[in-house]
């Protein structure tokens, strides 16, 4: 039996991950593309060809990935972000692939932040977008990654704007911290189970 792919977006500090917890609740497992992302850079084959590509320097004598000093190089080189975006998003999708043979529940979530600016979108028979105002959404992320508004705004200028995926999305969820999410989740739930 085909299990429905669903991908769950939203920009920095909408509240992805909550709405994620809601539909476990639900029965409905989520892939964390970021999460899984980070466990790749350990995976033999891929510290190998980091490695080739950047020096030994980008791993640290106990294992670990030196962040700082590939988030140099890859900021410093397009060139260098697109070689770890083919090596990472292929291997991504196949262990995506993977995780959803072992689910038994009639859809899952695919959660990434970077959904449409990374050409993910596609593969996906259904997008749920997670949409707040600005003003709620840099209040959010101060707080939880305690930082100051310069650095969430930095972030937030990375991602497309919000119009743009509400656009290109098949349900929205408003979590302006006003509407409720329970009934708004119910309702897309009871609409992707009809699929």
């Amino acid at each position: 039996m085909k299990i429905n792919k669903i991908a769950i977006t939203g920009n920095i500090g909408s509240g992805k991950s909550l709405v994620c917890k809601i539909f476990n609740h639900l029965g409905i497992n989520t892939f964390h593309s970021d999460e899984e992302t980070k466990k790749l850079y350990f995976l033999p084959e891929v510290k190998k060809e980091i490695i080739n590509r950047f020096g030994e320097e980008v791993y640290f004598a106990d294992g670990s990935l030196n962040k700082k000093l590939l988030s140099y190089h890859l900021f410093q080189n397009e060139e260098a972000l697109k070689f770890i975006e083919s090596l990472l998003y292929p291997k991504l999708n196949q262990v995506f692939d993977e995780w959803c043979k072992r689910q038994t529940s009639s859809f899952v979530l695919f959660e990434s932040a970077i959904l449409f600016e990374k050409n993910f979108d596609k593969q996906f028979d259904k997008i749920i977008f997670v949409s707040a105002p600005e003003e709620v959404r840099l209040k959010r992320a101060m707080l939880r990654d305690k930082c100051d508004e310069e650095n969430v705004r930095s972030r937030m200028r990375l991602q497309w704007d919000e119009e743009t995926k509400i656009s290109k999305s098949d349900y929205i969820i408003n979590n302006d911290g006003v509407e409720m999410l329970m009934p708004q989740i119910m309702n897309i739930n009871s609409k992707i189970l009809e699929l």
